[in-house]
């Protein structure tokens, strides 16, 4: 740790006003071309460093004495907590080393095994040569098979001798590991109880502070020729800086939340401007903090996801309509219950998807129709995002039949694709209902994680801890969203840092993400101890089987549902139509792993045929007032092309194929098909062509064909 910045008030007013640190801007990208400034917007960027001079003075005077005892014994415990962390990763690496010794033996086996195999195999080849050139590459081959099974055997006595040696450290190194962890837990608690010597709660506790430093915070990520270039454009511009600049509440919402992406509060203040101009409910309560979420994520315009066919579509998405199409979603009761006590900084992880609103109403229209229970799970771990599980089927091999008329996420969900687009569509359809989601990598592998009420969870990948989210530990992300959840409690970490960027130090995001200098510390610290007192739980990762598989190796429990008289209720018309609700099944009589009853949005229940798993046949029992050919119409919601649906009345020899139409998830009617009913009691059985996909089916009718 460099100490010679901590505290370094000498050193505040030597940092160059340009040369802040732009925490909120995201790193390793090429830098925008600077637009020149005119006369007006030299003076302006003058003006705004004349502030930031001035604030990083009050700052520095205004911050607590500090006991260098105190300060000293804090480094001291930090400096052992590092230590005891590296011991501790030793140890478990050693741990890790032993037991690998089996998995290694049983791959060497294997080894060997399959050598065995092969040296067989060309043996006999040697034996059934014909000729002496054939004889020559068969001996060539033995002798080949031969070296590779000697130096299996040899690599498998090896790993024997190390299980046997695993067998006797392995209880040793087991104790070794529980003492580290025991010394880390110790060093950790030292260095908080260090970190509360200190004397910085009362700093810490009181706002006192709070519109300096987030005035010097959004100058500093801003920085001020970023200001004087935006506010040179003209009064009504240069306004919006002065307005944003006055408003202290204001300011102190958007730097808890993250700031303006690429420190842009110009553009910011203009958007959010815009849309309480657009919307008079956008000014307090759940609408206010949406209207400032918004305006941050897109203070840098966000490029908007458009069908290809579709050329004349806006290049970016709209601010002013991304905030009224989720203000009129709110209000018209489509999204998730929990959207409404969301904070901005939830909220910017909602609206900032690259889909255009019309794709996000499509998104939840299609899972009512399609697959309510996905909605309707009390789950959230897999509520809506459940459907990537379901229907988005992993393998590129369909990518090629992507319609340029539809939709990325229309197109996904209808032909699947491998990890990334799986985890697209999942983000996409968490956003559609309102929940905060972001990408989470890992090695070789994209992966999501989303808010529930009880925390982020990741999903389609490995669990916490092998990932990574905006290119730093997905761990000290876990850790931010935790301490975010006690968000009065928060405010004393974002003081901390607040106060470490006035004193020049750089943003340290967690304590995988690097060596924090001192403020910096002080703030993850902070934070740490509010995990603590909350006794946050980090929620396993779910559907870790399924990031690169199609099917979970997870038995699914299929529950069994209660479904009424009126639900199976088969009703014949005064024309003689017969209607037939799809749950009216007199095989299956109750869900199954492929056939699963559900309620409907459109009221009662409906039936979805699952695509995962092999076919299953279902049939209905009915009495027909009538003996005589009919017309079959079901009607369905698809969300993928080219599907059929076989029907035999009656034990008929030859089913009737019915091409179902692609939906794209909406309502729509398959076209007749006739078939032959007998007076009184029918039956209908209904079958599956390969390769089969889901389908969902509200009812059948029957129209007699005259």
């Amino acid at each position: 740790m460099n100490r010679r910045t901590l505290f370094g008030v000498v050193c505040v007013l030597a940092v160059t006003l340009t040369g802040v640190a732009n925490v909120s801007a995201a790193k390793g990208k090429k830098a925008e071309p600077e637009t020149p400034l005119t006369a007006a917007g030299e003076k302006l960027q003058a003006r705004y460093s004349e502030m930031l001079t001035a604030l990083q003075a009050e700052i520095a005077k205004a911050l607590p004495a500090m006991d260098e005892q105190k300060k000293s014994a804090y480094l001291k415990t930090r400096e052992a907590e590092l230590a005891a962390a590296a011991e501790l990763a030793k140890r478990q690496k050693a741990l890790d080393t032993c037991r690998g010794a089996a998995g290694l033996l049983e791959h060497r086996k294997n080894w060997v095994s399959k050598a065995t195999a092969a040296v067989a195999a060309a043996e006999e080849k040697v034996k059934q040569a014909a000729t002496d050139d054939a004889r020559k590459a068969a001996q060539a081959t033995l002798e080949k098979e031969q070296k590779n099974k000697a130096t299996g055997e040899d690599e498998l006595k090896k790993s024997l001798e190390a299980v046997e040696k695993a067998k006797t450290e392995e209880p040793q190194l087991a104790e070794d590991l529980k003492v580290a962890q025991a010394a880390l837990a110790k060093a950790q608690a030292n260095t908080l109880h260090a970190v509360n010597d200190l004397n910085l709660n009362a700093f810490l506790s009181s706002d006192k502070m709070d519109a300096p430093l987030v005035k010097f915070v959004v100058l500093s990520q801003a920085t001020p020729r970023g200001l004087a270039e935006f506010a040179q454009q003209g009064a009504e511009q240069a306004a919006l800086v002065d307005k944003l600049l006055a408003d202290d509440v204001l300011m102190v919402q958007m730097v808890s939340a993250d700031g303006a992406k690429a420190g842009k509060y110009g553009q910011a203040m203009q958007i959010y401007t815009g849309i309480q101009k657009a919307s008079p409910k956008a000014g307090e309560g759940l609408f206010q903090r949406l209207a400032l979420a918004v305006s941050l994520a897109h203070a840098t315009p966000i490029a908007q996801s458009n069908p290809k066919a579709q050329t004349d579509a806006p290049a970016t998405v709209d601010p002013v309509k991304r905030y009224l199409h989720f203000e009129k979603a709110y209000l018209d009761g489509e999204l998730d219950p929990g959207f409404k006590d969301l904070t901005v900084w939830e909220y910017r992880n909602v609206v900032n998807g690259d889909e255009p609103a019309e794709a996000l109403a499509w998104g939840r229209e299609m899972l009512r129709n399609y697959r309510p229970d996905h909605i309707q799970t009390s789950d959230y771990r897999w509520r809506y995002v459940e459907a990537v599980r379901t229907e988005v089927r992993y393998g590129s091999q369909d990518v090629k039949n992507d319609l340029p008329t539809l939709q990325n996420y229309q197109n996904i969900i209808a032909n699947g694709g491998v990890c990334g687009r799986r985890a697209f569509f999942g983000r996409f359809i968490l956003r559609s209902f309102g929940i905060p989601t972001v990408a989470r990598p890992q090695p070789g592998h994209a992966t999501l994680a989303h808010w529930t009420p009880a925390g982020w969870v990741i999903c389609l990948g490995a669990t916490w801890g092998h990932g990574s989210i905006e290119g730093k530990s997905d761990l000290d992300f876990l850790a931010m969203t935790q301490a975010r959840k006690v968000e009065a409690a928060y405010l004393e970490v974002l003081r901390a840092q607040w106060a470490g960027d006035a004193l020049g130090e750089k943003r340290t995001f967690g304590f995988h993400s690097g060596t924090p200098d001192f403020w910096n510390g002080v703030a993850l610290y902070r934070q740490q101890a509010i995990i603590e007192k909350a006794k946050a739980v980090a929620l396993a990762a779910v559907g870790t089987d399924i990031g690169e598989a199609n099917e979970s190796k997870v038995k699914e429990v299929v529950k069994a549902l209660t479904l009424t008289e009126a639900d199976r209720k088969i009703v014949v018309g005064p024309r003689g139509v017969i209607t037939i609700p799809a749950v009216a099944c007199s095989k299956p009589a109750n869900s199954t792993g492929k056939i699963r009853f559900m309620q409907s949005s459109l009221g009662g229940m409906q039936l979805h045929y699952n695509r995962l798993g092999g076919a299953e046949v279902f049939e209905y029992t009915f009495e027909a007032p009538a003996a005589g050919k009919y017309a079959l119409v079901a009607r369905v919601a698809t969300t993928s092309a080219d599907q059929h649906l076989l029907v035999a009345a009656n034990d008929a020899k030859q089913p009737a194929d019915i091409a179902v139409p692609f939906t794209v998830g909406m309502w729509g009617k398959t076209p007749p098909v006739e078939v032959s009913l007998v007076k009184g009691r029918n039956v209908l059985r209904f079958s599956r062509t390969e390769p089969v996909k889901g389908l969902t089916i509200k009812d059948f009718t029957l129209t007699p064909v005259k």
